[in-house]
């Protein structure tokens, strides 16, 4: 019997199976196809002299216009800083004052995870897509209904985002509406947030009584204060504006004291255009512009050098009806401009994407979600909110629809990290062999195997197969496969559960709503 063990059959016959087994094989992070932080920022709707417009506009509005409503503190702070209070009780803001603070501010910000394995590094063009959004409803697929959300709702999306390669971060998608007592509902936000995720969280907070306690918490959850501001795993958004052109008295002091508490702050400014902004595309960017340019002297002005998100979120509307219009191009191109003016200034910043103002994970989800998010993250937005999940214009967070969500960042990810131009990849060496002594087709290559899971992204959900391969599947539904990995995750434990010594600490001292 002829030994064949050094024949070129059995040779090739090994290295397939070896690389086989490395395909199968967890790919390390900077090999993956996709990832956090990929940068973006090719994508340009402003030229040029249209930034320098909105920049200067944005500096006439602070200098000449101002903001009303600070709170007193808000005032000391801010003419201690150089402001001028009028005497019609407008703060304004003298522009070399603003151009001082941008010159100053954080250029990179980074946002911990609990565990450390999913920091997010915001600065440059680095690309990072969350939920957000605060509904106040969750939908129900099978139904196709609406109902109140829930405190268990928001859990079991912290849980199933905790899941996701796509989903970067955790902002509160929902309002658990069960519990009626706003301080309650607050720390039952931190508790069941990161009860349920490692990743990043943010959230907001009702009154400024509700921030010491849910410090506390954060406190007693990271093991000790000096813990937590070593590594703050939880932000504040706040819209500490009321457009156009007014503080949120109260979200100011709520911020005032996030800011000593060590919490990173989203400064957010979420003009309606047409409402409550400019229904021009470029007015509304510069009066968001304007506003978080007047957080951000605010927060300096509080602590010099605090973490600040610049987190201009002007939407767009239907001037027909007055409806929101979160799944039009028009809210596409004003995410992408101002994240374009985001890098002008070269801040950390954020803005909404991928939201749908259908009521179902259907195709105008579909077309309205992957639209925006791969402009957003085309354009290099640092933080691209409401990226997964959220429909009927921000009134109703879908569970599967996050889990879908997870394919449809897939994609957009691999939009943004473009196209590598390097002596491998134009593949001169590999068309000759292919051409001039192989098969005439590139399939089963060596170069094409060694490649296919760095540079292609695969589905989990979407469906590639032919007709008739699908018709002997029994034809899958999109939305079944998404319920039946939803109750996949939750039947198993969350790996940000609490310990058991902590879990009844934090139960002794607040009162929890999420069953044990």
């Amino acid at each position: 019997m002829t030994d064949q063990s050094n024949s070129p059959r059995a040779s090739r016959s090994g290295g397939r199976a070896a690389r086989r087994a490395a395909r199968a094989a967890p790919l390390a992070d900077h090999l993956r196809p996709v990832r956090a932080g990929l940068e973006g920022g090719l994508y340009r709707p402003l030229s040029d002299a249209g930034v320098a417009r909105i920049h200067e506009a944005a500096l006439d509005a602070l200098e000449q216009i101002g903001l009303a409503d600070a709170p007193p503190s808000g005032v000391a702070y801010l003419k201690a800083a150089g402001c001028i209070e009028g005497d019609d009780g407008r703060i304004r803001f003298p522009r070399a004052l603003v151009e001082d603070t941008i010159a100053k501010a954080n250029r990179s910000v980074t946002l911990f995870s609990r565990d450390g394995k999913n920091d997010l590094e915001l600065s440059g063009t680095r690309v990072h897509y969350g939920t957000a959004g605060a509904a106040v409803h969750v939908v129900d697929v099978h139904g196709r209904t609406y109902r109140d959300s829930t405190v268990q709702d928001l859990h079991d999306a912290a849980r199933i985002t905790d899941q996701l390669d796509n989903v970067h971060f955790l902002q509160r998608p929902m309002v658990c509406r069960d519990i009626l007592d706003n301080m309650e509902m607050d720390l039952n936000t931190v508790y069941a947030s990161c009860s349920g995720t490692l990743k990043h969280i943010g959230t907001s907070f009702t009154e400024p009584s509700h921030v010491p306690p849910a410090l506390e918490m954060l406190h007693m959850i990271a093991g000790g204060e000096d813990k937590w501001r070593e590594r703050p795993f939880m932000s504040n958004s706040n819209c500490f504006v009321v457009p156009p052109m007014k503080f949120a008295t109260e979200s100011c002091e709520v911020m005032e004291l996030c800011i000593k508490g060590g919490m990173p702050v989203l400064l957010l400014s979420a003009g309606m255009a047409g409402a409550t902004a400019p229904s021009t595309i470029a007015g509304a960017i510069v009066q968001a512009v304007a506003e978080c340019l007047a957080g951000l002297v605010y927060v300096n002005a509080v602590k010099p050098g605090a973490p600040a998100i610049f987190g201009t979120w002007p939407f767009g509307l239907d001037l027909r009806t007055g409806a929101m219009s979160i799944g039009s191009g028009e809210q596409a191109l004003l995410t992408a401009g101002c994240a374009q003016m985001h890098h002008f200034y070269d801040l950390p910043g954020g803005a909404a994407a991928g939201a749908s103002d259908s009521k179902l994970p259907d195709m105008q989800a579909g077309w309205e979600q992957m639209c925006s998010n791969v402009m957003a993250g085309l354009s290099g937005c640092n933080m691209v909110y409401e990226a997964a999940g959220m429909h009927a214009s921000l009134l109703g967070f879908c569970l599967e629809s996050l889990i879908l969500s997870d394919d449809m960042l897939g994609q957009a990810l691999r939009c943004v990290r473009g196209i590598e131009v390097s002596e491998d990849t134009v593949a001169i060496d590999q068309i000759a062999e292919v051409c001039l002594s192989g098969t005439g087709h590139y399939l089963g290559t060596d170069a094409t195997l060694s490649r296919m899971q760095q540079d292609f992204v695969y589905p989990t959900f979407g469906d590639r197969t032919s007709p008739k391969e699908w018709a002997e599947l029994d034809k899958p539904d999109l939305i079944e496969k998404a319920i039946a990995r939803k109750e996949q995750i939750l039947s198993q434990a969350s790996q940000a559960q609490f310990d058991p010594v902590l879990d009844q600490a934090l139960r002794e001292r607040f009162n929890i709503h999420l069953p044990r």
